[in-house]
C-alpha cells in the first residue's frame, strides 16, 4: 500500500517537533550546576514540560475537532521550535519554567490534529500510517540530543537560540505543502461522545501512563546518571539517543504488527519483554547498559502506535479528541511522576530508582490483558477510509 504524501510529510514535522521537545534532558547536566537544582527539580521542570506538551493536548484536541484543525498545525510547530531553543539563554528556573511551559503549549497544538489527520488518511492500513507519524517523532525525539549536546559542549548554553534556524527552515518548507483540510463537525464531539467507550478507553489510558512513567524516567535521568558515572555530556546525548532511537524504530514495527496479530496481544507482549532489558541495564555500564537499554526501550515503545490506533478503532468519534487523550493526556499524566522518582533517586541513587521503575510495565501489561482483543462490533464504524470520516482535504 502506498502511503498519502501527507502523511511523510506530517511525519517529518513531528520528528522536528519532537526533536525540539527533547531539548531539556540533554542539557540538564550543564543546567544542575548552573541554577543549582536538585534531581526533584528536574523532574519538577520535566513535569511541567509534560504538563504543557502533553495533558493540554485534550484542550487542543477539542479544538481541533470543532474549530481550524489547519491553524494549529501550521502554528504549533512554529512557536514550539522558536520558544524551546531559548533553554540555554534561562538564567533563573522561573524563566526556564516559562520557555519550557510555552514550547510545550506549542508542541501540544501541533499533536492532535496532526495525528487525527494521518489516522483518517491511512486508508485500510490505519496501525501503518500512524506508526509513520508516531515514529517520526520518536525518531527526532532520539535524535535531538546527538544535535543538541555537541553544539552547547561546544558553543556554550547561551548559543541554544540558534538551533532555531534549522528547524524553522525545516518545519516551514514541509507545512507549507499540507494540503487544506477540516473535520467533519457535529454536535456529539468533544469529551461526552466518548463515555460509551470509557472502559478499554480507562484501560488503555492507565497502560499508557504506566508505560510513560518508565520511558520519561529513563530518558530524563540517563544522562545525569552517565555523567556522574564519569562519561561525558557527547556520550550521555549519544546513549539517550541509542535509547530512544530504538524506541522509535519498536514504534514503527509495532502498528503493522498490531494489525497483523491484534492490539491488545502486542501492546502486553511487548511490555512484560522490555522488563528484563531493563532492568538488567540499570545494574550494568558501559557497552552492555547501551545494548540493554536500547533494547528495552524498543520493546517498551513499540507499544506507542498501537494505543493510539487502538483507542481510535475503540471510539470512532472525535478522532482528535481521542488521539490528545492516548497522545497527550496519558503522557502527561505519566510524565507527572517524574518528580517523585527524582526525589527517590535523590535518596537512594538513580541506578537503583531506575531498576525499580523498570518493574513497572508489568502493571500495564496485566491492564492490558483485560482489553478486548479487536474493537467489539458495537464500537465499529466506518472504516478511516470513508471519504465522509477524513473530512475536507483540498489538494
Amino acid at each position: 500500500m502506498r502511503l498519502d504524501p501527507t502523511i511523510l510529510r506530517l511525519a517529518s514535522v513531528h520528528f522536528v517537533v519532537d526533536g525540539y521537545g527533547n531539548m531539556l534532558a540533554p542539557l540538564l547536566p550543564l543546567l544542575l550546576p548552573r541554577l543549582d537544582l536538585t534531581l526533584a527539580a528536574a523532574g519538577t521542570l520535566t513535569m511541567l514540560f509534560q504538563l504543557a506538551a502533553s495533558v493540554s493536548q485534550v484542550g487542543f484536541g477539542h479544538l481541533a475537532d470543532r474549530w481550524r484543525p489547519r491553524l494549529l498545525l501550521l502554528g504549533g510547530p512554529m512557536v514550539s521550535v522558536v520558544i524551546l531553543s531559548l533553554v540555554g539563554t534561562a538564567t533563573s528556573v522561573w524563566m526556564l519554567a516559562a520557555i519550557l511551559v510555552v514550547g510545550g503549549l506549542g508542541g501540544a497544538a501541533f499533536h492532535p490534529p496532526a495525528a487525527a489527520l494521518a489516522y483518517r488518511l491511512g486508508g485500510t492500513r490505519p496501525g501503518l500510517a500512524m506508526s509513520v507519524h508516531i515514529t517520526g517523532g520518536s525518531l527526532g525525539f532520539s535524535l535531538g540530543p546527538l544535535l543538541f549536546a555537541p553544539f552547547v559542549e561546544r558553543a556554550g548554553l547561551p548559543w541554544t537560540p540558534v538551533l532555531a534556524l534549522p528547524g524553522l527552515l525545516v518545519v516551514g518548507t514541509l507545512l507549507a505543502r499540507v494540503p487544506a483540510f477540516t473535520f467533519p463537525r457535529a454536535p456529539s464531539r468533544g469529551l461526552r461522545a466518548l463515555r460509551p467507550y470509557a472502559r478499554p478507553l480507562t484501560l488503555l489510558y492507565f497502560i499508557v501512563v504506566l508505560r510513560t512513567m518508565t520511558s520519561i524516567s529513563f530518558a530524563t535521568f540517563m544522562p545525569v546518571m552517565l555523567t556522574r558515572q564519569g562519561g561525558t555530556l557527547a556520550y550521555a546525548g549519544m546513549a539517550v539517543a541509542a535509547y530512544l532511537f530504538a524506541s522509535g524504530i519498536g514504534g514503527f514495527l509495532g502498528g503493522p504488527a498490531a494489525d497483523r496479530f491484534g492490539p491488545r496481544r502486542v501492546i502486553a507482549l511487548s511490555l512484560v519483554l522490555a522488563v528484563p532489558f531493563l532492568l538488567t541495564a540499570s545494574l550494568s555500564t558501559g557497552w552492555p547498559f547501551l545494548v540493554l537499554v536500547a533494547a528495552g526501550g524498543f520493546l517498551l515503545q513499540s507499544t506507542l502506535p498501537v494505543n493510539v490506533t487502538f483507542g481510535q478503532s475503540l471510539a470512532p468519534v472525535s478522532a482528535a479528541t481521542v488521539a490528545s487523550l492516548m497522545m497527550g493526556f496519558a503522557w502527561g499524566s505519566g510524565g507527572v511522576s517524574v518528580p517523585f522518582v527524582g526525589m527517590v533517586a535523590d535518596r537512594i541513587g538513580i541506578e537503583a530508582t531506575l531498576g525499580a521503575v523498570s518493574l513497572v510495565p508489568l502493571l500495564a501489561a496485566a491492564l492490558a490483558l483485560a482489553l478486548p482483543e479487536r474493537p467489539p462490533a458495537r464500537f465499529q464504524a466506518a472504516s478511516p477510509a470513508d471519504p465522509g470520516e477524513i473530512g475536507t482535504v483540498v489538494r
